[in-house]
């Protein structure tokens, strides 16, 4: 189960790994990868970023609102790791030569940020009561 304490660590975790996927790009790869395949990588880092700082608003939340909202909460906190993983780890892959077919997984991690993101906004709302 996703508690508080794992959505942050989690997301301090994904965080450093942003981090060091970032500079590994920008300094390993930037002469060894073709331009597209760069891009690849930059939006991969840049969504692993922005999806991990959200994981960790998604942590402070849990900490924050009432047990009413908790299991929509804890949702999103794993819809949101599983598309870091299926977004971020298949444009990786790509980036480092893997099989088109890879890509399928892109759109599934984007669907999974959604969801996660709407049920964030539902126990926001149940939270209010």
């Amino acid at each position: 189960m996703v508690t508080s304490a794992r959505a942050l660590a989690l997301a301090g975790v994904l965080l450093a790994l942003a981090t060091a996927l970032g500079a590994f790009g920008a300094h390993a790869l930037r002469s060894q990868l073709a331009p597209e395949r760069l891009q690849l990588w930059e939006t991969a880092v840049r969504y692993h970023f922005l999806q991990s700082l959200g994981l960790l608003g998604i942590g402070l939340a849990l900490r924050l609102l009432g047990p009413d909202s908790a299991a929509a909460l804890r949702g999103a906190a794993a819809l949101s790791l599983t598309g870091v993983l299926l977004f971020s780890g298949s444009l990786y892959a790509l980036a480092l030569g893997a099989p088109r077919g890879v890509g399928v997984l892109t759109p599934l991690g984007g669907l999974a940020w959604i969801a996660a993101w709407l049920l964030f906004a539902w126990g926001a709302w149940q939270a209010r009561t």
